[in-house]
């Protein structure tokens, strides 16, 4: 496609489409993270929307005539791209927090790591299995379901048309909560292990008071919350494949009250 020799009608469609790529794709946890340069990012929302404006025609009417409307179309678009982005990035936000409690349990607590993708300060465990989740991510091809639900999100939601409609605001809740339930699900055999074994340490400590019980709790609780959280990888794979399943069903979900 050669943007030189496209009607005005056209390049207005492919302008939108471009709109909606890139604010959509700065908000996403694996395209829009620090770890990718913004020129590449800029190229990779001209490579889809060039490959979307082949099946994807939004009507060209909308395009702003002036700059207020041209600012509602921004606000809109940038409304839409972080109510999908905050879909997505719940589910490594479970993770995430599932890693944490383990590591808290572990004595983790102050043990953190710099995150290169969001620039924070995040535990060393949680960090771990947020890295490992984004890794099944991609393996079981969640970012190809993306895509395809950005494609179809044309034909839900027309672009510059964001609308709070009704229920948005539940279902965010209800992914909410989906969230805490699926870190525990994640962290649940190693966060019992830990339990048990800090109730075992604290009837010893009890029994035979002789024991400087904090000089071996420590070492041994560590190497309790990695083995099982290395069995809870296991579950992880699970867990992704559950969620990558519904995903697009997911995302559609959400986008329906948004094109009211």
């Amino acid at each position: 496609m050669e943007l030189i020799s496209l009607s005005p009608e056209q390049f207005k469609s492919f302008v939108l489409i471009l709109t909606r790529i890139s604010i959509v794709l700065f908000m996403l946890p694996i395209f829009g993270g620090a770890l990718l340069p913004n020129l590449v990012k800029a190229g990779l929302a001209l490579t889809i929307s060039v490959a979307l404006f082949t099946v994807v025609r939004p009507d060209p009417n909308l395009f702003p005539e002036n700059l207020v409307s041209g600012l509602n179309l921004i606000v809109s678009e940038l409304i839409f791209g972080l109510v999908i982005g905050l879909t997505i990035r719940l589910f490594f936000a479970a993770i995430q927090l599932g890693g944490q409690l383990i590591g808290f349990q572990m004595g983790f607590a102050i043990s953190n790591v710099l995150d290169p993708e969001s620039g924070a300060q995040t535990p060393i465990v949680a960090h771990m299995g947020y890295l490992i989740a984004l890794v099944v991510f991609l393996l079981l091809n969640g970012h190809h379901i993306l895509l395809k639900a950005l494609a179809d999100s044309f034909s839900i939601v027309q672009v510059g048309s964001f609308a709070f409609g009704d229920g948005l605001f539940q279902k965010i809740l209800e992914a909410s909560g989906d969230m805490f339930a699926m870190a525990i699900r994640f962290g649940a055999p190693a966060i019992a292990a830990l339990l048990f074994t800090s109730a075992a340490f604290g009837i010893v400590a009890k029994v035979v008071p002789q024991i400087n019980i904090l000089i071996v709790a420590f070492p041994l609780k560590i190497v309790v919350g990695l083995f099982f959280f290395g069995l809870s990888l296991r579950l992880l794979l699970y867990v992704a494949g559950r969620y990558v399943l519904g995903l697009e069903s997911m995302l559609k979900l959400m986008m329906g009250p948004i094109g009211v």
